[in-house]
């Protein structure tokens, strides 16, 4: 039997290479993982990538035969739920209710019996957007826990807050959340 069963939502960030590492060790840790992700995610990293390192099929397109409920049966399978990269987008999305893709519709679909965590992934401008800043106070008003955020260069250029913490660190967000439910 698994450690944790943890349901990993990845969002189309550059980042997505990082949550790779950290799927890598939350199965090398013993946990259970699935996975799914926007299309736009998968502008990033492969299907094959996500699927290999799960050993599970990917969770991608709410409306492929065999899927049309899955996000019900992943919330319920849980014991974590994580959007790691969580963007801007899918972040207001979720403060706003909006379920038009597999990630927006499993955080609808989500148990807050259970943790929620979302690690952010965006611009230092787009970070600091008050519509950004508003989603973060609407999802932890909702129960969820957004981690905080890195500050360094970014994939553009820029240099400030915004890049997404490193895998260690949220593999250590991961555990504190789920010992806390113990």
């Amino acid at each position: 039997m698994s450690k944790y069963k943890i349901l990993f939502q990845l969002t189309g960030s550059i980042a997505c290479f990082k949550a790779c590492a950290l799927i890598s060790r939350l199965v090398r840790e013993g946990c259970e993982v699935k996975a799914a992700c926007t299309p736009s995610a998968l502008r990033f990293i492969g299907q094959s990538t996500l699927e290999g390192l799960t050993g599970r099929p990917l969770y991608c397109d709410m409306f492929e035969a065999k899927q049309s409920v899955e996000h019900i049966a992943l919330s319920k399978w849980a014991d974590l739920s994580i959007i790691c990269p969580a963007t801007a987008n899918i972040m207001g999305k979720m403060a706003s209710g909006i379920g038009d893709d597999c990630v927006s519709t499993l955080f609808l679909a989500h148990d807050f019996s259970k943790p929620c965590l979302v690690a952010p992934a965006m611009n230092r401008n787009m970070w600091k957007h008050p519509a950004t800043r508003r989603s973060v106070e609407l999802l932890e008003e909702y129960g969820v826990e957004v981690l905080p955020v890195a500050e360094g260069r970014q994939a553009c250029g820029d240099e400030g807050e915004g890049r997404m913490l490193e895998p260690d660190d949220i593999y250590a967000y991961i555990m504190a959340a789920l010992d806390g439910r113990a």
